[in-house]
């Protein structure tokens, strides 16, 4: 059940209407079957995997905080992983490790035929498998009191808004809201409205637009000219980011109308100055859930500086990795691993260039901004190719002659789309406010949600489909 579609704003209205009507208790219980009806609209096969998720962790959590031997709550914990990531790497990387290990034998002339599951990955099981890892993670640390109530624990999990991807919420954050009474007002409503609005502004008209001209040039890369390559690459890092930024922004504003607040799991990404900058702006549930959960447990920053080096290049390449099954991914993530190490090996010299005055600041965080958007697109085309020979016709298209002429009809539609978009973010950094549109005057923000709704039904492609990051 897609957010841009009739089907979706059926059900929502009718959660909402229901929702309202109810009390606190009921409303949960409404929701939990709301959120089974929506996982389960996609194939309902997979709801017995989210039902054994959820029932081994709320058993594995009240079994470890009831138990002082250490040996058994780490025995509890082991269970959680297991089962978790074994599901997870079941359905996700079993045919991808298979079909890898392979190639691998025929290349050393072992040659065997490799046992397939060729099944259909589960949507969203990325995202409410790290969800609910969190919870028994923060439990066997005694960092959070388990929930004894198994629905509110099971809608915890299954929180329809943010299910099938994301934001991952902590159950420290998220728990509490579902466990306390909840009274939306009309200011998250009137909120929540306009993320939904501006969200799904984001995915119909920018990012499945811009798929048109992305899946022209990545569809045949070899016909395409090197400037429409680049600048299809360009088209393609403001489409993930509009397409699942777009989703973020409309289960938040979907949230916020049944009162609960998600977190920020984006905060203007192009603007970064630098690699580490990048990741505290880009998917922040993800990328704070591999710090606390895997970077921290490898030992972080703490000890030799190689070893910080190691624990950034394996938490970056395991991120990758939880993207998709494929080599390109875990280039994708040694990649981002390579561009935090090289900028805090150079981070003291580039403190020492920085110029001073006011206008030289300026300038300097303005190349910083070019020089980080370029590094982050070339990230793009690794994580956009389809596969290692995909990814070097890309390489070879974009290092060929330069036609600038190839891409005169794609200049002005590319402005169009992302041109405006790209003045907001520049007035909410500026305003240092996200949501700075509901601060202003009542005419001025009339006109523009006009202007989104008008441009959502002229503009709106409805070839779109679903969005990109639920196939991870």
């Amino acid at each position: 059940m897609l957010f841009n579609t009739l089907e979706f704003a059926v059900f929502m209205a009718l959660v909402l209407v229901l929702y309202l009507a109810l009390k606190h208790r009921a409303q949960n219980r409404m929701l939990l079957v709301a959120s089974y009806v929506f996982y389960g609209a996609w194939d309902w096969r997979f709801l017995g995997l989210i039902a054994l998720s959820t029932v081994i962790d709320y058993f594995v959590a009240l079994r470890m905080h009831a138990s002082d031997d250490d040996k058994q709550r780490k025995r509890f914990m082991l269970l959680s992983l297991v089962s978790n990531l074994g599901i997870l790497g079941l359905f996700k990387y079993h045919d991808f490790f298979a079909t890898s290990l392979a190639n691998l034998g025929r290349d050393i002339g072992w040659t065997f035929e490799p046992w397939l599951l060729e099944i259909a990955l589960p949507v969203g099981i990325s995202f409410y498998t790290f969800q609910t890892l969190s919870y028994t993670i923060d439990v066997y640390r005694r960092e959070l009191e388990p929930t004894r109530n198994f629905l509110d624990f099971a809608l915890f999990v299954a929180f329809f808004p943010q299910l099938v991807a994301g934001p991952i919420e902590r159950a420290s954050r998220l728990l509490p809201q579902i466990l306390k009474p909840r009274t939306p007002n009309w200011e998250s409503f009137g909120s929540g409205c306009w993320l939904i609005l501006s969200g799904t502004f984001k995915k119909v008209v920018v990012a499945d637009n811009l798929a048109l001209m992305v899946d022209l040039v990545y569809g045949d890369p070899e016909a395409a000219t090197s400037a429409q390559i680049l600048l299809g690459t360009y088209a393609f890092a403001w489409q993930i980011y509009c397409d699942f930024s777009g989703y973020t922004d409309v289960a938040r504003g979907v949230s916020r109308l049944l009162g609960f607040e998600l977190m920020l799991n984006f905060r203007l990404p192009y603007l970064a100055t630098n690699p580490s900058d990048f990741w505290r702006r880009w998917h922040i549930s993800l990328s704070t859930w591999l710090r606390d959960y895997l970077y921290i447990s490898l030992g972080g920053n703490r000890g030799a500086p190689w070893k910080t080096y190691r624990n950034l290049a394996l938490t970056m390449l395991l991120g990758g990795l939880w993207h998709g099954a494929g080599w390109t991914f875990v280039i994708w993530g040694a990649y981002q691993g390579a561009l935090l190490i090289v900028h805090r090996l150079l981070e003291p010299t580039l403190a020492r260039l920085a110029p001073s005055g006011a206008w030289g600041q300026r300038l300097w965080w303005l190349l910083r901004v070019f020089v980080m958007f370029q590094l982050a697109c070339v990230g793009w085309m690794i994580f956009r190719a389809d596969n290692l020979s995909h990814l070097g016709a890309l390489l070879d298209g974009l290092f060929s002659a330069f036609d600038w002429a190839s891409i005169t009809p794609w200049r002005r539609a590319f402005a169009v789309l992302v041109g405006p978009l790209a003045i907001f973010q520049l007035i909410q950094a500026a305003r240092r406010d996200q949501e700075t549109i509901l601060r202003w005057p009542v005419p001025v923000r009339a006109l523009v949600y006009t202007l989104i709704f008008f441009g959502i039904v002229l503009l709106g492609e409805d070839h779109g489909g679903a969005f990109i990051y639920f196939q991870f």
